[in-house]
């Protein structure tokens, strides 16, 4: 009993995505110090990359739509009473996350024929490994939640740490034995079906394996426009590239952008884990209620101790960056430290609300508000700023949506900040954040 009182749904997931990202930046750190080329971790990094860029918004967007729909939808009326009865749910989100990747591995032959004819020749790493590993790997996703909707918390965790600490393995082994970056991909699919027997015994365990077009068609009604909010919101870190690349002809300048503009992921991991263990307890009227005390306590949590350590990594950031790489990425630090104020507008969850209600449409006006608001606005400060306008557009438009879609819930959903926000210490934070951040653009604090 006691490992249930220390691990519930939302440690349980923020836990596994902190080790899937410590697994990847393990195996990147070892692949620095390998016999691996520079041009054999770009391949390596760029399959991962492609890999992500096609899939991770459908997926996302069917997943968070799963997670609504589970406890209430119209095709299976249970009003959540799920106690002893197996989910017919899930099946038909994990046949739906197949066909995606099904149709992606088939519209990707012709283009990948198209692209290896063309005069400009792109260089893909491993284009029939890539396309097969889309197909493949996508379906896995569903297991951590798979455990979250039957509530096994403590299973999420022994999943994550048994995969993770597997992959370590079987990605490293070949490459530390001396075989190239391709071994390392072939670690990848082995540890894919690893995972695939794990899905399917969860599937039979879990699952009433019936198939639902209903459910099928709700369930893209609920999820579309998610899939279409992430893909508009994923685009808008290339329309920043883009942006910059008009502008400075020089790839150095380019490179340097990238460097800086990654988000703390710590924040980055731990807000998004919150977020959707919770969109099934808003999902339905009964547990709104104990779903925005919990939010807000959480959240109050992490506001507790991200922002300290948020702090901490800006008043170094400068004396660090170079170092890490070399003096000529000293400008990156100022691009990292603003996407470090991204913890304010990430640390509230009015999205938690909206998408775990099935108001997915205002999600994506949303995003469609922030991505018309960011390119002007950051062809205006890119003037005055450089590269660093581009970064302060990037927060500025964030923001705003975060305004925008609290003041929805505040006006639509008649639930106030205060009943999902912890805004004394949110607000006492942000300032002192903003305010540490001006201190040491302007020079007063510097330890650099």
């Amino acid at each position: 009993m006691s490992r249930l009182k220390i691990i519930d749904n939302i440690s349980g997931l923020q836990a596994v995505q902190l080790l899937r990202f410590l697994t990847f930046l393990i195996i990147s750190i070892v692949f620095t110090k390998s016999h691996l080329s520079r041009a054999q971790i770009g391949n390596w990094e760029l399959f991962l990359f492609i890999s992500s860029l096609l899939s991770f918004f459908w997926v996302t967007g069917i997943i968070q739509s799963l997670l609504t729909l589970y406890e209430r939808n119209r095709t299976f009326r249970d009003d959540g009473a799920r106690e002893g009865r197996k989910s017919p749910e899930i099946y038909n989100a994990f046949l739906l996350i197949s066909f995606f990747s099904l149709m992606v591995f088939i519209l990707g032959i012709p283009i990948r024929s198209v692209l290896e004819s063309s005069p400009a020749d792109p260089d893909i790493p491993y284009p029939n490994l890539l396309l097969l590993y889309i197909l493949l790997s996508n379906p896995v996703a569903l297991i951590e939640y798979i455990y979250l909707l039957n509530k096994r918390p403590h299973r999420i965790l022994q999943y994550g740490i048994y995969t993770y600490s597997a992959q370590l393995l079987l990605v490293l082994a070949p490459v530390v034995a001396g075989y190239d970056e391709k071994s390392a991909i072939w670690g990848l699919f082995a540890i894919t079906a690893v995972r695939w027997i794990w899905l399917i015994i969860l599937l039979r365990r879990y699952t009433l394996l019936k198939v639902s077009p209903g459910f099928i068609r709700e369930h893209l009604r609920v999820g579309m426009p998610l899939i279409l909010t992430f893909l508009i919101s994923g685009s808008a870190q290339y329309v920043d590239g883009i942006i910059i690349s008009a502008r400075y002809s020089d790839p150095g300048v380019f490179a340097m952008y990238r460097y800086g503009a990654k988000e703390f992921p710590l924040v980055l991991l731990l807000a998004n884990g919150l977020s959707n263990a919770l969109l099934p307890q808003f999902s339905t009227r009964e547990g709104m209620r104990e779903a925005l005390v919990t939010l807000r306590k959480r959240s109050d949590r992490l506001i507790k101790y991200l922002f300290p350590l948020s702090m901490v990594t800006m008043l170094v950031a400068r004396w660090v960056y170079p170092r890490l790489f070399t003096p000529e990425f000293t400008r990156s630090a100022d691009v990292f430290m603003i996407y470090l104020l991204l913890i304010i507008p990430r640390l509230v969850f009015p999205q938690t609300i909206v998408i775990g209600r099935r108001k997915t449409n205002v999600t994506l006006y949303a995003a469609a508000i922030e991505i018309a608001v960011n390119i002007p606005l950051s062809l205006m400060l890119i003037k005055p700023y450089g590269v660093v306008g581009v970064a302060l557009a990037t927060f500025i438009v964030y923001f705003l949506e975060k305004i925008f879609l609290m003041y929805y819930v505040w006006k639509k959903m008649k639930i106030r900040p205060a009943e999902y926000i912890p805004l004394t210490r949110w607000i006492i934070f942000s300032a002192l954040l903003i305010l540490l951040f001006v201190l040491i653009d302007h020079r007063i604090i510097d330890i650099y």
